[in-house]
């Protein structure tokens, strides 16, 4: 089964509703999806999204020239393709826009094998569990007022999620940010675990402040409380604070994540999965992470992510923002706080009738 065409294609799907994250309104997500057609007839297909335009099109320009030396590339070994196209390019490498090209190609490598052994992905990866926990995690803009918060997490709560994950400002107090944990817990009762996601905006003083008042509370995550690279300060708050520190989504090779564990300055590691270049790496950065004894987690894309935490023996969670829902046909919401996979073969994704057509940018 070697490929045949490759073809690559930017979506603008609109978000419903619209908001402000790190001082950038969104009202749109951008997707780069990447088709893959095999000489057998069977097809797959995967993608990468963002909430911002910038690059995208340079992402997409630099996806169909890595696309076009697939073509003749056997469909069922999608490990050596990957190799094959990050020797051809690694000279923009590692990282950066190599990876975000070489991501939507990479899953729908994976989603072609698959469906060619008519296995649903995360059999293919090794299986595990057919369901994984998820947590909500739209809607919890720090921008909403207390009682929009509240409304927020009343409907995450109604839909069966068990957790939920706030973001906080950069320039609270920390006992504001404890106070924002509290209206969040005060909600529903019982109260969701709320996790929160600081988006690498304090300095080592305030996290650590915050973080023990946040854990008072009752908050039981803090995620991304430093700069990706100040990994002496994430292993100290690690010491300091009774909560989980959780980061990593903004690494992008397997030596970065080595480096972080080797530094033990994560409890739990998030992996972006367009950031590390596709399913290929994210199973291997996985891997690492279980050597070190530290359980996973995948950063937004939760259609993908669930295949992946699933077949992970060190996955623990599904991350649910769904950013692309516009574009796929209609999915099963998940179920008492869990995404259930089903067996359909490849990731179980099918691009809607009219996605192409009704959201195709021209790059």
């Amino acid at each position: 089964m070697k490929v045949r065409y490759v073809s690559v294609e930017v979506l603008r799907t609109p978000v419903a509703d619209p908001y402000v994250a790190a001082g950038h309104a969104v009202d749109a997500n951008w997707q780069v999806v990447s088709i893959v057609e095999t000489d057998t007839g069977i097809t797959g297909f995967g993608y990468v999204v963002q909430p911002r335009a910038e690059l995208v099109a340079a992402i997409a320009a630099a996806t169909r020239e890595l696309g076009g030396w697939l073509v003749g590339c056997r469909a069922d070994e999608p490990e050596a393709a990957w190799a094959s196209l990050y020797r051809r390019a690694s000279w923009v490498g590692p990282g950066g826009l190599l990876h975000w090209a070489l991501a939507s190609l990479d899953i729908a490598m994976w989603d072609a094998a698959a469906r060619a052994a008519g296995l649903p992905l995360y059999r293919m990866l090794g299986g595990g569990r057919s369901s994984v926990p998820a947590y909500a995690s739209d809607r919890l803009w720090y921008s909403l007022e207390r009682d929009a918060l509240q409304t927020s997490v009343r409907a995450h709560a109604g839909a069966g999620f068990r957790a939920a994950k706030l973001r906080l400002s950069h320039h609270g107090s920390p006992d504001a940010q404890a106070e924002r944990v509290a209206s969040a817990r005060a909600a529903v009762h019982p109260p969701l675990d709320i996790m929160v996601d600081a988006t690498e905006g304090w300095s080592e003083r305030t996290a650590l402040a915050a973080g023990r008042a946040i854990g008072e509370v009752g908050g039981t995550w803090l995620e991304d409380p430093l700069h990706h690279t100040n990994l002496a300060g994430l292993r100290r708050l690690r010491e300091r604070l009774d909560i989980q520190v959780a980061g990593g989504e903004h690494y992008y090779t397997l030596d970065q994540f080595r480096t972080c564990l080797a530094h033990e300055a994560l409890d739990v590691v998030i992996l972006d999965l367009a950031r590390v270049g596709g399913i290929t790496p994210w199973r291997k950065i996985a891997a690492l992470a279980e050597a070190h004894h530290v359980p996973v987690c995948g950063h937004v894309v939760p259609e993908v992510h669930a295949h992946l935490v699933a077949s992970a023996p060190n996955g623990l969670m599904v991350e649910y923002m769904p950013r692309s829902l516009e574009m796929l046909t209609p999915l099963l919401p998940p179920h008492n706080g869990e995404v259930i996979l089903s067996d359909a073969p490849g990731h179980g994704l099918a691009l809607a009738a009219d996605a192409l057509d009704r959201y195709r940018q021209v790059p």
